[in-house]
């Protein structure tokens, strides 16, 4: 197996989409929206009115395998960026995050940058999968959230 210190802790992906700021937020922001465009096909589902409004909110989701996830929003600007720590129900986050950033380039064009950064997570039983999430996969997500939010 290789060892973690070979492997980045930090995946990113970037690239631009032809829709406004406003709306790819909107799909990001509304954890209700984020199984439609999850790249890893990693979400299932989360209730509707969940919509993340600042820091310090927890979102909940449900995964594919049925588990549950709390999710903690650490990073929030309206309408630029979004980064929560996911949890099992009830303890703390064991330390990975995912951040959404959008930089608005011209009416109808964003920058969308997402990042997976595990630079502080220590559950060994995370490793493997946080190990595989690689800009790749970000990438999934990204081109999935790009096709949602430039339909008219």
């Amino acid at each position: 197996m290789t060892d973690h210190a070979d492997v980045p802790r930090i995946a990113t992906a970037r690239r631009e989409v032809a829709a406004d700021a406003a709306r790819i937020f909107e799909l990001i922001a509304d954890p209700a929206r984020q199984p439609s465009w999850d790249g890893n096909d990693n979400l299932a589902a989360a209730s509707e009115g969940q919509r993340v409004r600042g820091v310090g909110e927890v979102f909940r989701m449900e995964l594919t395998n049925g588990q549950i996830r709390e999710n903690h929003v650490v990073e929030f600007e309206e309408g630029r960026r979004i980064a929560w720590r996911p949890s099992e129900p009830g303890n703390e986050p064991p330390g990975h995050l995912w951040r959404w950033e959008l930089e608005p380039l011209a009416p109808g064009r964003t920058r969308v940058t997402h990042t997976y950064d595990w630079t502080q997570l220590t559950d060994e039983h995370r490793m493997i999968r946080a190990r595989v999430t690689t800009s790749d996969k970000l990438l999934g997500s990204v081109d999935r959230l790009a096709e949602l939010s430039e339909k008219d």
